[in-house]
């Protein structure tokens, strides 16, 4: 695949994306989580460009991670990530975020609306509320003494007891060449969001107005996640799951066919069928 990137301007910030594909109907714009580049969908993009046009967005400071930025969060991003589209003349799209990307993923959704967002895709998103050693790890990584540890439980915890390679190396190699700065960024904003809104259930419930969401994960956040996630469709209909088998936290790289599956269904309107 050729990984050559495009570069826009924005908000005082430079920033890389790619298109591929062409097809009619919403785009689907691919965003990372934290600390993390367009290269984790590498294995995606050719199956979703054969039924949509396909961006993909670093996030503010995801693209030269060696260059500091101000601080942000999802509003931020989302504004970034907005602006980018009109740049491009994006009109309807469904964004599908991964990991904590999944906070501006909604942001942006309350920004425009279903009239451009007509769905929208998180995956491997802790939708549950956030437990004392999850927020124990985000604290040790905001800690200028504990952040390299702290991250490196977070690789373990998300590798699991997969020996994938391409895993691996978007761990070593790919995340791990943000510093500091961003690794801290990413924690504080994620537990301010946690004490925010409680969990991204709670944040997808506040939405309005609704759109379809769907979040695809193979790691389970915790026991009875399912459980959990069935209870909350019983109020809230606009909402389902999918669970794409794998060991670890990254069904991007790790599954990429049967994502890109699930999320031509999701994308059509279809039904999503669970394994």
């Amino acid at each position: 695949m050729n990984n050559k990137l495009e570069y826009m301007t924005i908000n005082g910030h430079d920033f890389g994306y790619d298109i591929h594909g062409d097809a009619d109907g919403p785009a689907i714009v691919l965003l990372t989580g934290w600390c993390q580049d367009y290269r984790m969908f590498d294995g995606m993009v050719e199956g979703l460009a054969k039924t949509h046009k396909v961006i993909r967005i670093n996030w503010r400071g995801h693209t030269y991670p060696s260059i500091p930025v101000d601080d942000h969060g999802p509003r931020e991003q989302a504004e970034d990530v907005m602006c980018i589209l009109n740049a491009l003349n994006i009109d309807q799209f469904i964004p599908l975020s991964t990991s904590h990307g999944g906070w501006a993923n909604i942001e942006l959704c309350d920004m425009l609306g279903r009239e451009r967002i007509p769905r929208s895709i998180v995956m491997d998103w802790i939708m549950v509320e956030a437990g004392k050693e999850f927020i124990q790890g985000l604290q040790d990584t905001q800690n200028p003494d504990k952040w390299i540890s702290g991250r490196q439980s977070l690789f373990d915890h998300w590798i699991g007891v997969s020996g994938n390679q391409a895993v691996k190396n978007h761990l070593d190699c790919e995340m791990a060449a943000f510093g500091f700065d961003m690794w801290a960024r990413s924690c504080r904003v994620i537990e301010n969001n946690y004490n925010k809104w409680g969990s991204p259930l709670k944040r997808m419930a506040a939405l309005e107005p609704k759109c379809p969401i769907i979040h695809i994960y193979s790691q389970a956040a915790v026991e009875g996640y399912e459980e959990i996630q069935r209870e909350f469709i019983k109020e809230n209909p606009w909402f389902d799951f999918k669970v794409i088998e794998g060991q670890t936290h990254f069904p991007t790289i790790e599954s990429p066919k049967e994502v890109v599956k699930a999320v031509q269904e999701f994308a059509s309107g279809k039904k999503v069928q669970q394994v």
